[in-house]
């Protein structure tokens, strides 16, 4: 066996002592301890957390049989509960960095369970609506800690697969995890027992967090720190100016852009009623359309993030970007021929939106590595709670409310043209500009990284 590639440094006491290559600390960033257990566990967590803070929508139609409610309530408890989270996405990603991401992980899983049973004791709107807020006000922060211990188990060149497997597995079990719920029902205030049964598992999950998840520590997968200790790669923490920081750097605030012009989301809330209502389908045959889009979707999230890992190695820093790029107008191709023609036969509508679903799951493996990688990682959990819980919420609402007022006066047809054909085509070309500062920023934190492991190892 050949022997370890070490250079030689000296220490600040000027003593000679053997280093790992970077060669070698390349190898050591892709074995990180527990990462796929922290994988496996995150996803779990985030399955139950997601069916908890999507049960009112999953419930509501007995909800609102037993509550006298109507379909604008549906819409201020969606609405209102997104909008009020948006502020603790960071709130709980700097409380982390305070404690413990194991520790704000498990707590708000359990808040949210305790939230949940007491919903299902709710007698009116009102009472409903304060337990829903409060789920959607703890569950805010679950997304971006989760993708920052993703970022800090996996290395750069991975990291894409492991996106995709998270999302991927969310969407898989979430499919199977909601019709499960729905199945309460059927039995007397059977709204109540769901709700009160997925508090219970939320407690289950919370355990398990405590029991199985390892935080790697910050930094833990960056080949230029994993020669350090966990203290010396903890030494810094965000700060409030740091985080500002955020919106200096070129890559990051195109994302948060690009965000704000993703229309692809109407297609969930609008396309059933689209084919409906333009279509003259009826809902249970709209319906069928979801079963392939979803499939899609799974097969979109999970490979995209490995072909954008493979195309990266051959176009260095650039894979994603294509990929990324492509999904955009691939989504605004199968729009237009999926929603702007008259087709008869919901076979063919079910396999655009097989497109739709396809090009749509594409990005959760490349844009989170994206926002990843040109980052410093104290910094990830605050740029992706930004990202995640801030303008994807503002984005949802932009674009929900637009679309629900020029539908009243254009038609559904008209709204998906401007903003899921044209608008995410205007999306593609502003994210050309990634070409240019996607390479360069990833170059900056990897310079930003060496530095610091020159200045521990001095």
């Amino acid at each position: 066996m050949p022997p370890t590639p070490v250079t030689e440094t000296i220490s600040a006491d000027g003593v000679a002592e053997a280093t790992p290559t970077a060669t070698l600390r390349a190898a050591r960033a892709t074995r990180t301890p527990h990462r796929w257990r922290n994988l496996f566990t995150l996803t779990g967590v985030t399955v139950i957390d997601n069916a908890e803070s999507g049960l009112t929508e999953t419930l509501f139609p007995a909800i609102a049989q037993a509550l006298q409610l109507s379909n604008s309530h549906l819409g201020i408890l969606s609405a209102v509960g997104k909008l009020a989270a948006m502020p603790f996405g960071p709130g709980w990603v700097w409380l982390a960095s305070r404690t413990s991401r194991r520790f704000v992980l498990s707590m708000t899983t359990a808040l949210a369970g305790a939230f949940g049973i007491a919903a299902g004791f709710s007698q009116g709107f009102a009472m409903l609506l304060v337990f829903n807020v409060l789920m959607s006000v703890v569950l805010v922060g679950g997304h971006p800690i989760a993708n920052a211990v993703i970022s800090d188990s996996f290395d750069d060149r991975n990291r894409g697969k492991a996106v995709g497997l998270f999302y991927g597995g969310i969407a898989l079990c979430s499919a199977m995890l909601g019709p499960l719920i729905a199945q309460f029902t059927h039995l007397e205030d059977g709204w109540r027992w769901g709700m009160w049964v997925l508090g219970a598992l939320c407690f289950l999950a919370s355990a398990a967090v405590f029991v199985f998840f390892k935080d790697p520590g910050v930094g833990a997968s960056e080949p230029q720190l994993v020669d350090l200790t966990a203290e010396q790669r903890a030494s810094r923490r965000p700060t409030l100016r740091a985080v500002m920081s955020l919106f200096r750097t070129p890559t990051f605030t195109i994302m948060l852009l690009s965000r704000l012009l993703s229309g692809h989301l109407l297609i969930i809330v609008f396309g059933v009623q689209f084919l409906v209502t333009e279509r003259g389908f009826s809902t249970a045959v709209a319906a069928i359309v979801l079963l392939p889009f979803g499939v899609s979707y799974l097969v979109g999230t999970v490979g995209g993030g490995m072909i954008a890992s493979l195309l990266d190695r051959v176009v260095r820093d650039r894979g994603r970007v294509i990929i990324l790029q492509t999904a955009q107008i691939m989504f605004a191709v199968a729009a237009f021929f999926g929603t702007q023609f008259d087709h008869a036969n919901i076979g063919i509508y079910a396999a655009f939106w097989a497109v739709l679903g396809f090009s749509q799951g594409l990005n959760p493996g490349v844009n989170r590595p994206i926002i990843m990688a040109v980052t410093l990682p104290e910094l990830r959990g605050q740029a992706l709670a930004i990202y995640l819980t801030i303008f994807e919420a503002i984005g949802w609402a932009i674009f929900t409310l637009t679309a629900g007022a020029l539908a009243d006066l254009v038609g559904l047809q008209a709204v998906f043209l401007w903003l899921m054909v044209a608008l995410m085509l205007v999306n593609a070309v502003v994210l050309t500009s990634l070409y240019f500062t996607y390479p360069r920023d990833v170059r900056r934190v990897d310079a930003i990284l060496e530095q610091r492991r020159q200045e521990q190892i001095g």
